[in-house]
């Protein structure tokens, strides 16, 4: 059975408190805390109209043992996330990525996670020095500098977690440090967090046995683990963590397509955000809606421009848009170009939305837009 979740928002805050409360800090958060406070001074300081984007990307573990050595993980390689943090510094934003660690990382992935081992992209030239392949060279020349800009710039902070309750502590600190950006910052949660875990005091402390030997599992081969729901976290996040008049953009993502668009209105009006990005799990390479208060809006990669995705199902694009709006134009043609990511697309839109945003709560002298 599900477990009961309530939509007053007095119990949701309740609920994070005591999440809060009973589980300690992550070692690690101080030292982030260091960074990110360095790291948005000095883009407060050194550009007074600089954006800065917090896009968390990559799963969350569920810790089955104090000493942990099994977990339960959400299904996630940080695509979305890394690949939609290149564009926003494309789009002139400072990133903060709070990522899963060992995901897909800007820059990075287009290599560390490749099918060809990343030895062969490399070549030996005659004199014995290791080059890029020619083949590769124009693409890695490409990616390079566009690292390098966001290097020397010191655009881009880089912030892992692996459990649930790493992100959910870093989220909070971060939200709370951006406060001096105020309008100006942006919120893309694009990390699969987990809904369920194991509170510390139901912990095992040392790692469950298999057959017999551990505290009380007896001789069963049968393991039955006993979950809490994880608190919602994100009318926390709107309310109390954020500051006044940012952006705030969460996703949800499905599987049935007559769900997908009136459950992305209901996680909007449930948390009184900005925007939900909707996809689904087949189509999630190819299109996406945006769900806004007043609009349903479908983005989409023309056909000619959609690489091909083996977990993709060309035939549902399309499928859940509940108002059956025609295919974009195929410009290109009938053949097959140079895929394109639709993250291409979907930064620059979100990029527009979030101008229309600040002008608008600038005018309002910085009040939040009334739902």
């Amino acid at each position: 059975m599900a477990p009961e979740v309530h939509d007053h928002t007095g119990s949701e805050v309740d609920g994070a408190s005591e999440y809060f409360k009973n589980n300690p800090d992550p070692k690690q958060l101080s030292k982030h805390e260091s960074l990110a406070k360095e790291f948005i001074q000095y883009h407060l300081e050194t550009d007074s109209e600089r954006r800065i984007a917090i896009v968390t990307s990559g799963g969350t573990t569920v810790p089955l043992e104090r000493q942990t050595v099994r977990f339960i993980d959400n299904f996630s390689a940080g695509t979305r996330g890394a690949t939609s943090a290149e564009y926003f510094l494309q789009a002139g934003y400072a990133v903060i990525f709070l990522h899963r660690q060992f995901s897909l990382l800007p820059y990075s992935r287009h290599y560390s996670h490749s099918t060809n081992c990343f030895l062969d992209f490399m070549d030996e030239s005659s004199d014995g020095r290791v080059l890029v392949a020619e083949e590769y060279q124009s693409k890695m020349r490409r990616v390079l500098k566009q690292y390098q800009h966001a290097k020397s710039n010191r655009l881009l902070l880089l912030l892992p977690y692996t459990t649930v309750t790493e992100y959910l502590f870093e989220l909070r600190s971060l939200a709370q440090l951006m406060h001096p950006v105020g309008e100006r910052a942006l919120f893309y949660l694009a990390a699969a967090v987990s809904d369920f875990f194991i509170p510390l005091d139901r912990m095992e402390e040392h790692k469950i046995q298999s057959r017999g030997g551990g505290k009380g599992q007896g001789s069963s081969t049968k393991l039955v683990i006993d979950l809490d729901p994880i608190p919602k976290f994100l009318k926390t996040l709107v309310d109390n963590w954020a500051p006044k008049g940012s952006m705030v953009v969460s996703f949800k993502l499905e599987t049935d397509p007559d769900l997908l668009v009136s459950k992305a209105q209901q996680s909007l009006h449930r948390y009184q955000h900005d925007l939900v990005i909707g996809n689904l799990l087949t189509t999630r390479k190819w299109e996406v809606v945006f769900i806004t208060r007043h609009d349903e809006h479908w983005i989409r990669v023309p056909k000619a421009r959609r690489s091909k995705s083996f977990s993709g199902v060309a035939d549902m694009v399309g499928l859940a848009d509940t108002k059956r709006e025609p295919e974009q134009p195929d410009l290109e043609g009938g053949t097959v170009t140079e895929g394109m990511e639709i993250e291409a697309l979907i930064i620059p839109e979100l990029k527009h939305i979030h101008d229309e945003v600040i002008a608008e709560r600038r005018s309002n002298g910085g009040a939040l837009i009334s739902n």
